[in-house]
């Protein structure tokens, strides 16, 4: 491995490489009419460009790229970024003229086929069986959640540092993951400069579905490296949303794959809140938890998850209950 790079100069290029490449392309988008239309589903008022998620996506990989070039990341990363484009050229298609729910799951099992060779060392069959579902559940349930302007960037944002605060202080320093969290970071912030309330531009599955995919590598490497506690409680808002959410549509017989405004977040701005102001409780919360997961694996783990559980089951109520 090459000598480590400086975090902060990493998220600062790739945010400004993302928030550059998101200006240029809404007027593309926009005159190429690929928009997202309001309907009854939808969450928005009026028709935005999608496909933002080319720049956000596009700008980690590079950066990943080159990291993996110089030494400064695990050459796993060049199957992961393999994998990470299949699902974007697919998801493209999906965006531009739809594909059958069957056929994008035939894609995701290939691409996390790829990824979990990207992995460390794995035990036995039946664990990677596990590992290869919950990745697959992630990309999608990360796409369920890309509901309102500036959710799935800020989860991504969050995530990132709070990847990046465990690989820099602790137990958990790592050179190499802080460089990799400090590319999804700046890239989600400088998308974000675009997408936030009122959003010019919606990342579009596209976007996030790879950028789901990513994340999803993170986390589970930290998790079969045995940091399963920060793995499970960075995400752990939209784990619950999605999860709580698509269990209670498939009891009640409901096709889940299709869409809905059934999540906690779409319940609060259907009862009242805007857009920013459902982001900015879910940032407060991913705040806790960010300092939660860290403490767990520094030697606060009991504490540190109830904590998080408690976190999360407030942030759903309020969601609930709207303004």
């Amino acid at each position: 491995m090459g000598e480590a790079v400086w975090p902060a100069a990493v998220a600062v290029a790739t945010g400004l490489l993302a928030c550059g490449m998101t200006r240029v392309l809404i007027p593309i988008l926009a005159r190429r009419e690929i928009l997202d239309h309001p309907n009854e589903r939808s969450s928005h008022l009026v028709p935005t460009p999608r496909g933002g998620g080319i720049a956000l996506f596009g700008a980690v990989l590079l950066s990943w790229l080159l990291l993996a070039r110089i030494g400064s990341a695990p050459s796993g990363v060049f199957g992961i970024a393999l994998g990470a484009i299949l699902l974007a050229a697919v998801s493209w298609i999906d965006d531009l003229r739809g594909l059958s729910p069957a056929a994008r799951l035939l894609v995701q099992s290939a691409a996390v086929a790829i990824g979990v060779s990207a992995l460390p060392e794995l035990p036995d069959f039946l664990y990677l069986g596990a590992i290869g579902l919950v990745w697959i559940w992630w990309i999608n349930l990360f796409n369920f959640m890309d509901g309102i302007d500036g959710l799935a960037g800020s989860e991504a944002a969050a995530i990132g540092a709070g990847l990046l605060m465990f690989a820099t202080v602790g137990a958990g320093a790592d050179p190499a993951l802080r460089a990799l969290a400090a590319a999804v970071t700046g890239a989600a912030v400088g998308f974000l400069v675009w997408n936030w309330s009122p959003a010019r531009i919606f990342l579009g599955d596209v976007g996030s579905v790879p950028l789901g995919y990513i994340l999803g590598f993170l986390l589970l490497d930290r998790a079969v490296r045995g940091h399963w506690k920060i793995a499970l409680i960075l995400p752990l808002y939209f784990l619950a949303d999605a999860t709580i959410t698509l269990t209670r549509r498939l009891l009640r017989g409901e096709r889940i794959w299709l869409a809905h405004r059934e999540h906690f977040y779409q319940l609060a701005v259907r009862r009242g809140l805007g857009h920013a102001a459902v982001v900015r409780r879910v940032i407060a919360a991913d705040l806790i938890l960010i300092g939660c997961g860290w403490a767990a694996e520094n030697g606060w783990g009991a504490t540190s998850l109830g904590l998080s559980a408690a976190t999360v089951a407030i942030l759903l109520a309020m969601l609930a209950r709207g303004s």
